[in-house]
């Protein structure tokens, strides 16, 4: 019996092996890999010399209590606008271009907020559920904690990304870099209100966080039951405090100001509380002069993030064009890719896991001919919702709305390879 796995494992190793350098000779020949260097000893680390970090040992691991990034990823770092002020209402964007896969690390997730991040000591930490409950309750993190767990994947997007006043700039991250995805780890939001127990009357959560700036979002009862989250961790660790530490809610699908950090209070109520976040702000004006309130949803959208703006092309030839795609009501169901300004679209593989409410990464081979071009993405959620462009947007909302902007970014590529944004045209 094992003799005879053993054999199978091995033809099998032999078979792949024999197809992996038909393949890898195939790849060359047909130029994916590109202008590979040739064998170049001018410098003492390159092959066929020994590199200077072989040796000698390297840093021990105890030396960092907390993992850190390879000194040479240092311009990996977050987006921080140079012209908003960065206290009252900070901001700082995720550097989408140079991540790979879906989940965003920590230490690079969006930021955004009102009243700065405030220094919460978990231990002091209450959350509070009062208003149409038969039993108000006031729970520790510890209590929070001893409710039955999960985990789940889903992105975040502030409904100001980007603002459609001014939508432009030079990279992915300037365009749509209020947008992460993660594990979030908490529990069921019903489990914590039915614990309470809900009257009749009860229609809205009205939710605070304990930040200076008190924000304050309504919740529909129907999303509070249906996936909504109050989470403690995030990619497996606690809560940063820039995310809401201790305590914060996820509201999936649901724009970001709404799933409201540093949780303190839950509010259960008749009618939502039409709060400042929700008044003055996070709405938009029609061109019929009513105003778009409580537009909870953020819509289908992508972004292609290589080749993209800020980025090069070397040369001609292979180029694997790779990008993200989420939804608000759902999971992706398509993603098309034109590579000729929108005259032909192709439909890229979509990259599993594909799950609802979370960022899919999509791809597409591609070989660029060294002439000027235009690309850009669409997406298509399971709801049959295609992502609109700019033009069909205005059409629809007029020149005043400023939040909820989904529409498709289109990059150039001139003929020396610089990729550029095409909105900024």
């Amino acid at each position: 019996m094992t003799d005879s796995v053993d054999d199978s494992t091995a033809t099998s190793r032999r078979r792949f092996l024999r197809k992996g350098a038909v393949i890898g000779g195939a790849a060359i020949a047909s130029g994916i890999v590109g202008n590979a260097s040739a064998i170049d000893s001018s410098s003492k680390n390159l092959p066929p010399n020994v590199p200077e970090w072989m040796k000698v040992p390297g840093d021990p691991m105890g030396s960092q209590l907390y993992g850190t990034p390879s000194p040479f990823e240092k311009n990996v770092v977050k987006n921080i606008p140079k012209d908003l002020p960065q206290y009252l209402s900070a901001s700082g964007r995720t550097p989408l271009q140079d991540l790979d896969g879906i989940i965003t690390p920590n230490g690079l997730f969006y930021e955004r907020h009102h009243a700065g991040v405030p220094a919460i000591d978990p231990a002091q930490h209450r959350l509070m559920l009062h208003g149409l409950v038969e039993r108000p309750l006031i729970f520790t993190v510890d209590d929070i904690r001893r409710f039955p767990s999960t985990s789940q994947i889903h992105f975040l997007e502030c409904s100001a990304n980007p603002g459609y006043k001014k939508p432009y700039g030079k990279t992915a991250s300037d365009l749509v870099g209020l947008l992460s995805c993660a594990e979030w780890t908490g529990v069921s939001m019903k489990l914590v209100l039915q614990e309470a127990g809900l009257r009749p009357e009860a229609k809205w959560v009205i939710a605070e966080g304990a930040d200076a700036a008190a924000l304050t979002r309504s919740i529909p009862i129907e999303k509070c039951f249906e996936d909504a989250l109050i989470v403690y961790s995030q990619n497996g660790e606690r809560l940063r405090p820039q995310q809401g530490y201790p305590l914060r809610l996820i509201l999936p699908g649901f724009e970001g100001n709404m799933n409201v950090k540093w949780l303190r209070r839950l509010h259960v109520t008749a009618e939502p509380a039409y709060s400042r976040e929700e008044t003055s702000k996070y709405t938009d004006l029609m061109p019929d002069g009513t105003a778009r309130e409580f537009s909870f949803y953020m819509e289908a959208k992508s972004i292609i993030l290589r080749p993209s703006g800020g980025q090069r092309l070397d040369t001609k030839g292979f180029c694997e064009i790779t990008g993200i795609a989420w939804s608000g009501r759902g999971k992706i169901s398509r993603v098309d890719i034109s590579v000729d300004n929108g005259k032909n679209w192709q439909e890229a593989r979509l990259q599993e896991p594909i799950l609802t409410r979370a960022l899919t990464r999509f791809r597409l081979p591609w070989r660029w001919n060294g002439e000027p071009t235009v690309i850009q993405s669409r997406a298509i959620d399971e709801t049959g919702y295609v992502q609109p462009t700019l033009a069909e947007l205005i059409a629809v909302r007029g020149e005043a709305f400023y939040y909820h902007n989904n529409a498709i970014w289109p990059w150039r590529i001139s003929a020396d390879g610089e990729v550029s944004n095409a909105a900024d045209d």
